[in-house]
């Protein structure tokens, strides 16, 4: 199975920049590989549910986000080192939460994916918290 690790989080202040990772290794029984997978990031803020922030097809050519962080963050991958990107750039206090990535074999149809339930694999999660 495919296997993901989130790294970069960390405690900074608002306005400051962090760049999330996401590492993934292995295959599926089907021989589906990282570049086979579309990759969202979502975040769990405090005491809420879990919320989509970003995601890019399997190829990088789409990407899409919601309005709370559009402008702010950008989504990005480099399928010869099997790893995702989330750059996030003037922090707020509200954008403190756990950050997990996810993988979705979508096809060829629907490229990117803003649902929980379309995601086939997770990582562990990272926190970030921007202090005020």
């Amino acid at each position: 199975q495919v296997h993901l690790v989130e790294s970069g989080g960390g405690l900074v202040q608002a306005g400051s920049s962090l760049k999330l990772a996401c590492a993934a290794s292995g295959r599926t029984a089907s021989g589906r590989t990282f570049d086979d997978y579309a990759i969202g990031w979502f975040r769990q803020p405090p005491g809420k549910e879990r919320e989509f922030v970003a995601g890019i097809s399997w190829n990088g050519g789409v990407t899409h986000y919601p309005d709370s962080v559009k402008g702010r963050f950008t989504i990005s991958r480099d399928n010869a080192k099997n790893t995702g990107y989330l750059q996030m750039n003037s922090l707020k206090p509200e954008d403190t939460a756990v950050y997990y990535c996810g993988v979705a074999y979508l096809g060829s149809i629907v490229v990117v994916s803003t649902e929980e339930g379309d995601y086939d694999y997770w990582g562990q999660g990272t926190q970030v918290t921007v202090s005020t």
